[in-house]
Parts: C-alpha cells; sequence; structure tokens
C-alpha cells in the first residue's frame, strides 16, 4: 500500500507500508491492505507508519533533510496536531499540520 504524508509546506513521508495508525476523530484506528474506502478527520495525536519493503523517502526533523530507505518492517512515528485522511484502492493520503518526530527510531 503506498503512503504520502504531507503539511503545508513540505513531504514528511512517501512509499510502500505495511500498516498506519492515525488519531481519528473518534478514536485511533489502524489502515492495512485493502481498506475499506474512508475520508476522517484527524485530532492532535500520533501517526505510526510500519514500512513495507521497498524504498521510501521521508522528512528527518533532526538534520531538517529529506532522506531515503529501503528497510522493511521499520517503524516511523511522527507527532500531529490535525488534519486529514483519505484512504481509496490502497493509496493512503494524509494531509497534517502541526508535524514533529515522535522518537528515535525514525521520521
Amino acid at each position: 500500500m503506498n503512503i504520502i504524508v504531507l503539511t503545508p509546506d513540505k513531504e514528511i513521508f512517501r512509499g510502500e507500508v505495511n500498516s498506519v495508525k492515525v488519531p481519528g476523530a473518534l478514536g485511533e484506528f489502524q489502515v492495512l491492505k485493502n481498506h475499506a474506502p474512508i475520508v476522517s478527520s484527524l485530532e492532535e495525536g500520533k501517526i505510526t507508519i510500519v514500512t513495507a519493503g521497498g524504498e521510501y523517502r521521508y522528512y528527518d526533523e533532526e538534520s531538517g533533510a529529506i532522506k531515503d530507505g529501503s528497510e522493511a518492517g521499520r517503524t516511523v512515528v511522527f507527532h500531529i496536531s490535525g488534519g486529514f485522511v483519505e484512504v481509496l484502492k490502497n493509496e493512503v493520503s494524509l494531509l497534517v499540520t502541526g508535524v514533529r518526530n515522535g522518537n528515535g527510531n525514525g521520521g
């Protein structure tokens, strides 16, 4: 499944993932391959992405640079202030605000 995570001023993540957990308006939920189509607002909270095999690009807050990776099973965590998610045909789009790196394991 492909995902793109965008803020108003930069791309935070793009690539193949196994799953993504998001803080939906009615509680946290997880998106896996072949998820039903959905559009939802997001609350303040944590986005957790688990990468699949293949190339991905992510914004590294420490260096302020876009980095490439290909490690399958890597967990990338971001904290957001809010936003929206759209899931359609194994394409996930996250439009978020107030992003900061969530842990030392990535992102």
